[in-house]
This record gives C-alpha cells, structure tokens and sequence, in this order.
C-alpha cells in the first residue's frame, strides 16, 4: 500500500513516468527562406509530383528575385504551359505532422488558364493530400480535400487578390478542425477527418507561374511511428 500510494504521489507531480509510458509529444518549428539554397535547383528535402502521364509535376527551381520577401531569393513554378487539370506541386521530406500551423507567402506571377497557388499538407503522396489555394483570375480562395488526384472542394471564400502584391496563406489543422487564414484574416473554419497525417508541400495549377518565400512550418503534433 505504501508503494502504491507513493508512486501515485510520484505520478501526479510528474516526477515518476512508467516504462512503456508514450513520449511527450514533441513540437517544432522550421523556416525556409530559400537564400542558403542552390541557385536553379530544387531545394533540399523538396520532391517533385507526377503528373498522371508520369511526367514532372511542374519547374520547379530556387531564382533569385528582387521582389523577394527576405531576399534574394524565393522558390518559384516556373511551367508556363500545362493541361486544365495538371497539378504543379512539391512536397517537403521529413515534415510529418498531424496537427499544425503553416503559413506561406507568394507572388503570383502569369498565368491565363490558371494564377496562383497554394499549400499542401497532411499529404500521404502527391496524389492524396489537403489543399488550400488564392486564385486571382477566379478572384476566390478554395479549400480541397485531394483524393487520388481529383480535388474535392470543402469551401469557397470570394476574395480580391491583387497580382502585383505578395499574399500570406495560412493553414492551422488540429485534429478535425481547419482553419484557413488569408493575409492574417481567417477565411475557413471547418472539420474534416480525411486525412490523419502527412507531409507539407507546395501547389500551383496548369500555367500558374508563382513565386513562394517564406515557408513557415510549426508542428503541433507529430504522429507516433
């Protein structure tokens, strides 16, 4: 009994943790600016998609740029050319997460079938993956849910965005709930259980050519391996 009584008095306090017990979980926090990386090439840690014919999922390349937000350089799509429903897209290795908050800038740059881009997350592979992305010739902000390629739309937002300006997406996922942040005004605020955990990327759609900088990634809940 006194055994019993003193590890219970160990336990409340935090002093004492059993053996077998599940490890804290564990948050953390990353920043790519993309300055230290090699011009014209991928980013470290980034990989392409495919598209379904097998072919890259877009140009993807560290630029330098004037415009950058922390200069000199950004991370830009840089296919002029591409097929309605050709998604451009990379996902970041090693950036497993359940819950989050991720936040990205970009510039949109051209783009006459499609303008813009977004954020990936919770991704199991570049065909299955949550996505929220700005769209200035749509002059709309959308939430997806991916599916073995074919988005399916949760909410539409209208919103003016200008195409001479950086804009911030922003995606905080705890458990079911998603809340979708433009410019630093939440635009969504829903539940979805699709998906359970995954990887982070990037997305732009058939002739979207768009700069990113400034990718923020804050994991609030890793998954247990």
């Amino acid at each position: 009994m006194f055994l019993f009584l003193l590890f219970s008095q160990l336990l409340s306090l935090g002093l004492w943790v059993p053996a077998n017990a599940a490890p804290p979980a564990q948050e953390s926090s990353r920043t790519w600016n993309f300055d230290v990386e090699a011009a014209d090439q991928l980013p470290r840690q980034f990989v392409l998609g495919t598209f379904f014919d097998g072919r890259p999922a877009g140009e993807w390349k560290v630029i330098k740029s004037p415009t950058a937000i922390s200069p000199p350089q950004v991370l830009a799509q840089l296919r002029e050319k591409g097929a309605e429903h050709n998604y451009n897209l990379i996902l970041v290795e090693d950036t497993n997460a359940t819950d989050l908050d991720l936040s990205v800038s970009f510039l949109p740059i051209s783009g006459k079938a499609d303008m813009g881009g977004g954020l990936i997350w919770r991704a199991k592979d570049d065909r299955n993956y949550y996505l929220t992305r700005a769209n200035p010739l749509e002059q709309n902000i959308r939430i997806y849910r991916v599916v073995k390629g074919v988005r399916h739309l949760l909410k539409n937002f209208d919103q003016i965005i200008d195409v001479r300006k950086w804009h911030t997406i922003r995606v905080v996922h705890r458990g079911c709930q998603v809340q979708v942040f433009y410019d630093d005004e939440q635009v969504f605020d829903l539940c979805d259980e699709t998906f359970k955990d995954g990887r982070i990327g990037l997305w732009t759609k058939s002739d979207a050519v768009t700069y990113f900088d400034d990718l923020n990634l804050h994991i609030l809940k890793a998954p247990f391996n």
